[in-house]
């Protein structure tokens, strides 16, 4: 099952070159630096930026679907032809980050969120968004929406899921608005972790 046909219109661009990998880390870093979820896991700005932008580079800008609008907000994805591709050297880059910045419980922390997450993400065909950033600045605007509309209608074409891990609570009423709905039980790596709220989206008919 594919997705073929994505229309980003006016204001949004294509991520295509490596280039852009650093724009995309840079936004979503920036939109993520107060999630619960991810100082939790990390502990400190430093480490949240570099996870970022080591996805933006290693996996969803060489192998995903990832767009920005300006430098104020940006979306990671992964479609379901898409593979991440990545192997050990990602992953000691990464935890080699992790280390330096934050610790090896952190280490040890990201190892089992990996895991718990890999556990309950389906397996059926879906369009699967890592991360969806807008920079605080520019919050408050609807460029949320903006973001995500264009690969939503693209899922409703092509009768394919979506689905994401929300690592904040504050964004559970925008991904209810978009469609999605709890899928499965809250995500906690260890038992004081904050949840990892597994939602899912079924695509809408067509008019």
């Amino acid at each position: 099952m594919q997705i073929s046909d994505i229309d980003l219109g006016t204001g949004l661009t294509r991520a295509m070159v490596l280039s852009e990998a650093d724009v995309i880390g840079d936004i979503t870093a920036d939109a993520f630096r107060n999630d619960p979820f991810n100082l939790w896991l990390f502990g400190n700005f430093p480490a949240i930026s570099a996870l970022f932008h080591a996805q933006a580079r290693r996996i969803y800008v060489p192998n995903g679907f990832s767009y920005r609008s300006g430098k104020e907000g940006a979306c990671m994805w992964m479609l379901p032809d898409q593979h991440a591709n990545f192997g050990l050297t990602d992953y000691a880059v990464i935890s080699w980050s992790t280390l330096i910045r934050s610790g090896p419980r952190a280490v040890v922390r990201a190892i089992k969120t990996g895991t718990a997450m890999d556990a309950q993400h389906p397996e059926f065909p879906h369009a699967y968004l890592f991360s969806i950033g807008v920079r605080p600045s520019a919050q408050g605007k609807g460029l949320g929406r903006k973001l995500i509309q264009p690969m939503l209608d693209a899922c409703d074409r092509a009768g394919v899921r979506a689905y994401l891990e929300n690592s904040n609570p504050a964004n559970t009423g925008f991904y209810n608005s978009c469609g999605f709905e709890q899928f499965g039980e809250p995500i906690h790596p260890e038992p004081e972790s904050p949840p990892l709220v597994p939602m899912l989206r079924e695509p809408r008919a067509l008019a």
